[in-house]
């Protein structure tokens, strides 16, 4: 997968990493969702998923565990209609984010940080996440 995130500052104790269960294998850094019962997570794909933390390690086929930050300020990919400063950005395709204050409104779980620098189309940019 390409355009992982990249760590810039972990918060908390060491990012407050959080442990799930990984549906598939996955690079470190991948923008990861809450993809299935029980408390199984997957690779971002599209828009309307809920972005539970950036992959912390990689996962290969047959592990039963995966670990992911939740508090601290990463780079991310814009999907291409750039972002602006203050913004707060949502999941929007493989390893992708996007501005969530478009009409319809994305609900607080879809939210992935804010962002913390204006962006041009497809240029990486700081984001600030800090999941309950």
């Amino acid at each position: 997968m390409t355009a992982e995130a990249v760590i810039i500052e972990l918060h908390g104790n060491q990012g407050d990493p959080v442990r799930f269960t990984p549906a598939a294998a996955a690079e470190k850094g991948t923008l990861m969702y809450l993809s299935a019962d029980p408390r199984t997570i997957a690779a971002s794909t599209a828009d309307g998923q809920f972005f539970v933390g950036v992959l912390a390690h990689e996962v290969v086929t047959g592990d039963t565990s995966a670990t992911v930050y939740t508090h601290g300020i990463f780079d991310m990919t814009d999907s291409g209609a750039g972002i602006t400063l203050g913004n707060y950005a949502k999941l929007n395709g493989a390893n992708l984010i996007a501005t969530a204050d478009e009409a319809g409104a994305q609900g607080v779980a879809q939210e992935v940080g804010m962002v913390l620098e204006t962006t041009g189309a497809g240029e990486v940019v700081a984001v600030w996440i800090n999941k309950p």
